[in-house]
């Protein structure tokens, strides 16, 4: 059974602020286990900043050959700035994940070295060479067993944590304590399922070559039915614990998901 005694604690605090080299080579040294990694003087570490995502700042803090990766969410959202915030405790909720999926399919996902809830920071292995899969597909590179270890953890985690894979109340409590995570999920549900059917501040297309298009889109009301029973479905059918939001680095053996 996993343990989930620990979701819903605090999260950022007066003490929060973006990770710079200094602090992150006091977080990380802090860390037994990275610092019987990393060896050396942590004035010796290289580290770069590499995140390539929408949301949140990703160092990989190295020594050698040998390297951590440090994940840290910002209050807003990275790719537009503070204009649109999040709250820091979605960061909580990725580690929770993260730890849950370690229990059942530990062959897929990083192992988590440290969560420092202050910071709203996540310390997991790196992964080398592997690199996001999304950069590996447009180079049409292929890999010829992603499907089977990308259906294999889809199949443990939707199983093993849906009400046939657990008790029915550890179920209840966890769907409880894990559905806190509202504004990642409301990402999904306005960009995905409302916004490109109606005018909204967000969406962008080439104008005025797609004018035509946005406006079908937003005039075909059989689309915006079928795309509403779709919202629905994702509103409403919890079957198994899911966190929303996964990247899948790919290397020569297997794809990790976090």
């Amino acid at each position: 059974m996993v343990d989930l005694s620990t979701v819903g604690c605090f999260v950022g605090g007066a003490g929060y602020a973006p990770l710079t080299e200094t602090s992150l080579r006091a977080l990380v040294s802090a860390v037994p286990a990275c610092r019987d990694l990393l060896k050396g003087d942590p004035i010796d570490w290289t580290i770069r900043e590499v995140g390539d995502g929408n949301l949140n700042l990703v160092f990989i803090v190295a020594a050698g050959a040998d390297g951590v990766v440090v994940k840290q969410a910002l209050p807003y959202v990275r790719l537009v700035g503070e204009s649109w915030p999040l709250p820091l405790d979605r960061a909580h909720f990725e580690h929770e994940a993260l730890r849950i999926q370690a229990a059942y399919v530990p062959m897929h996902v990083p192992k988590v070295y440290h969560f420092e809830p202050e910071q709203a920071a996540t310390v997991m292995a790196y992964l080398s060479p592997h690199i996001i899969l999304r950069k590996e597909l447009i180079r049409r590179v292929m890999y010829p067993r992603l499907a089977d270890h990308l259906s294999t953890f889809l199949a443990e985690m939707l199983f093993r944590t849906s009400d046939l894979g657990m008790p029915a109340g550890a179920k209840k409590v966890a769907q409880a304590l894990l559905c806190q995570n509202t504004a990642l999920c409301k990402i999904s549900e306005d960009l995905i399922f409302t916004d490109p059917y109606r005018i909204a501040p967000l969406n962008r297309w080439t104008s005025p070559e797609l004018d035509g298009i946005a406006v079908a889109f937003r005039a075909d009301t059989s689309l915006k039915v079928a795309v509403q029973e779709l919202k629905w479905a994702f509103l409403t059918r919890g079957e198994a614990l899911l966190h929303g939001m996964a990247k899948a680095p790919a290397g020569s053996r297997q794809p990790r998901l976090r």
